[in-house]
């Protein structure tokens, strides 16, 4: 009987996923590029020139420079300055860390509960397997972007109303591809002598079941993160997201939409191409990570 930790590393689903990966070179750049923003947003305060949300570091005379420009204090603005005179490399460095720690919060917790769900009804069956089921038809019918402002409108804004909006839209996606993968197993010899020795179902689900289906959760949680960081991007700029005091990179697009035809381009164009390769490189990634976990595939 297999266990989650034996599952990941004691039978090589890490180094197969990471082989597989390092032996694509399109999906090797992606992998390269997600590390070097995640680096990068954990170490914002430390990488970025200025802190653009401390007033005494921002001077309104430097507001909408241009990339390459100087203050008068001799600060370069490698990328310019946006209407407030905030350094845009600083104000995207933090606004890369919100959006990555929104989409990540976000996508692990829309895994642990949709697959807890789909665990469940897989191994109960019945009415709460229909029901679950009938939920899940319910969730994926509705577009993702209506019901998050759906939901958004009712609570307002917020870092944590948001990741509750992308959790609620997105758990549905790993519900099924959980149920899917322990319908295949739930009817092995493993589960059943895990029930003969008096396992508890909570044993049997996260012990069991849920290691032999990780392939497919691993995959789809990875489109999922990407997902949430476009969604919640999406959500900031239509300015029902995240509030202006946390701001992430669809609330710096945002910020220079309205300008972008007055010849101040930067203010949007830098952190939409910012959003654009982190998006991007997850895809690669978690499209290569499709190829390599399933067997057919990679056959």
């Amino acid at each position: 009987m297999t266990t989650l930790t034996q599952r990941l590393f004691g039978e090589g689903m890490v180094s197969t996923a990471v082989s597989g990966i390092l032996h694509s070179p399109k999906a090797t750049i992606g992998l390269i590029f997600c590390v070097l923003l995640v680096l990068a947003a954990i170490f914002a305060p430390l990488l970025a020139p200025q802190n653009p949300y401390d007033l005494m570091q921002i001077d309104m005379f430097d507001a909408k420079l241009p990339p390459l420009s100087e203050s008068m204090n001799g600060m370069t603005y490698w990328l310019g300055t946006d209407a407030q005179g905030r350094d845009m490399l600083s104000a995207m460095l933090y606004g890369l860390r919100t959006s990555l720690g929104v989409g990540l919060t976000a996508g692990f917790l829309a895994m642990f509960i949709g697959s807890a769900l789909g665990l469940l009804a897989a191994y109960s069956g019945g009415r709460l397997d229909a029901f679950l089921m009938r939920m899940v038809d319910l969730m994926l019918g509705f577009p993702t972007i209506l019901v998050a402002l759906l939901i958004l409108a009712v609570l307002g804004q917020g870092t944590w109303k948001v990741i509750m909006a992308l959790v609620f839209v997105q758990w549905a996606y790993f519900a099924r591809a959980a149920r899917a993968a322990a319908l295949v197993e739930v009817n092995k010899d493993y589960v059943e002598a895990a029930r003969c020795l008096g396992l508890s179902r909570i044993r049997i689900l996260f012990g069991h079941l849920l290691p032999n289906c990780l392939p497919p959760l691993i995959v789809i949680g990875t489109i999922q993160i990407a997902s949430a960081i476009a969604a919640e991007a999406t959500l900031s700029f239509l300015g029902i997201g995240l509030p202006i005091t946390e701001p992430s990179l669809g609330l710096l697009i945002s910020n220079g939409y309205q300008v972008l035809l007055a010849g101040l381009y930067w203010i949007s164009v830098f952190p939409g191409l910012l959003l654009l390769t982190l998006v991007f490189s997850i895809n690669i990634v978690g499209d290569r990570l499709r190829e390599v976990l399933n067997p057919r595939l990679a056959k």
